[in-house]
């Protein structure tokens, strides 16, 4: 018989579990079996997203022996040395200076390549605000306005790119056509549902086969107020590629799915039964921690869609929409998980982690955050209101005051959230 499920058990189980996802995805690991076949020419390396330091670092060690340079943008605090390839870092998610010098510098070293060199991009999330580069008659003031308003309408991931990507002098193909005729090759870190390469911050060196019209029809269903500049570049400026005027050699090096096999694979070890429910479950992060609750519970009382103990295992990317109030501090995955406590009201015997696989939920210091059967009672101890602070969106300042905030620092990969909630013990119910 399994020795009891106690509170630091379980907690040490949500770690682990969280732990060996974000491990999966390391990218010094993945890297040099994905390479292309090696150039008889220069090879240049260009690249944005929170990963593609840690992607530059392990490229540049596994080629010592190939003409390499480049340039890579990263978010600040993510860089690591990488040896012959510079790195940048810039804001996000909110793009600055460096961003827009980071996309100039990017299409200044693909220019004037030869057929015989190859230009590797190294893609993964966070890329679209790291690298950004306005379309006339744009400015970076107008992009930064742009990225606020996608980030606060509701929108997700994808219908957010689709707008960068038709708003970008660089980004949805546009990179790749600046690097002919050199051999181009992308290599890809997903954090995207589905593991669209394409969508992977705003898809910079494949076709898009989104259009103006598709961006436009975003704009409206979310009533996302756009500079006057952005609106003429949606209906005046030229299409993106489409499939078929870009050869797309793409390499996936680490997704979500493949998180999620590690994840269940460390909840074997603990002792539990792990049920994978996808890796591209999206909507707002509240309304997600309400059903997810709902599924815990019917585990608990009728052992669907498994058994106790388990732990329900998924990924994706939650949005969070801010009305026109005051909001307070936290990002999708501590929202996420207050719902949840809320919405199980004490429930016994079900804990959950859930976090940003990049080691940052949205802007603040922590990955996420844990919770357990005590969370509420523990709150009311200290006179907070669960509901209001759920309400304020500022769930950050809750766990923070708990002190249940889980705090990695940048893991240097990103392969987007990671949730585990995990039911220790079933009662089913009787009939």
């Amino acid at each position: 018989m399994n020795a009891k499920w106690t509170d630091l058990r379980a907690r040490t189980a949500l770690r682990q579990i969280f732990d060996a996802a974000i491990a999966s995805a390391d990218p010094k690991l993945t890297i040099a079996g994905a390479l292309p076949a090696k150039p008889k020419g220069r090879c240049i390396v260009v690249g944005a997203g929170k990963a593609s330091a840690a992607m530059a670092a392990g490229l540049d060690a596994a080629w010592p022996d190939v003409d390499l340079s480049g340039v890579i943008v990263t978010r600040h605090g993510h860089s690591v040395p990488a040896g012959r390839i510079e790195v940048l870092e810039a804001s996000h998610p909110v793009p600055d200076e460096t961003s827009e010098a980071a996309a100039v510098r990017m299409l200044r070293a693909v220019e004037g390549l030869a057929a015989d060199d190859l230009v590797i991009a190294l893609i993964s999330g966070g890329g679209s605000a790291l690298m950004t580069l306005p379309a006339p008659p744009m400015t970076l003031a107008d992009k930064q306005a742009v990225n606020r308003a996608l980030l606060a309408s509701g929108a997700t991931i994808a219908e957010m790119n689709v707008v960068r990507k038709h708003l970008s002098a660089i980004k949805g193909g546009r990179l790749a056509l600046a690097a002919r005729p050199a051999r181009l090759a992308t290599l890809v870190i997903s954090d995207v549902p589905g593991d669209d390469p394409t969508a992977i911050a705003s898809g910079p060196t494949l076709p898009d086969p989104s259009t103006k019209a598709d961006a436009q029809e975003i704009v409206r269903r979310f009533a996302i107020e756009l500079p006057e500049a952005a609106r003429r570049v949606l209906t005046e400026a030229d299409e993106t590629p489409k499939p078929g005027e870009i050869d797309a050699d793409v390499r996936l090096l680490a997704a979500p799915s493949l998180a999620l096999d590690a994840a269940a694979r460390a909840a074997r070890d603990a002792g539990l039964t792990p049920i994978i429910l996808g890796d591209a479950l999206e909507g707002e992060a509240r309304e997600l921690g309400t059903v997810m609750a709902g599924i815990a519970r019917s585990v608990a009382t009728q052992a669907q869609p498994g058994p106790a103990p388990a732990v329900l295992l998924s990924g994706g990317e939650t949005t969070v929409t801010i009305g026109r109030g005051p909001a307070g501090r936290g990002g999708r995955n501590t929202e996420f998980l207050l719902a949840l406590a809320v919405a199980l009201s004490r429930t016994p015997d079900i804990w959950a982690i859930a976090g940003d696989s990049d080691g940052i939920d949205g802007t603040e210091d922590a990955a996420g955050a844990l919770i357990g059967p005590d969370t509420l009672q523990r709150a009311a101890a200290e006179g907070l209101d669960a509901r209001a602070f759920l309400a304020a969106h500022d769930s950050y300042t809750f766990f923070d005051r708990l002190g249940d905030l889980v705090r990695t620092g940048p893991t240097l990969t990103n392969v987007n959230d990671i949730r585990a909630v995990l039911i220790a013990d079933g009662k089913p119910r009787t009939r």
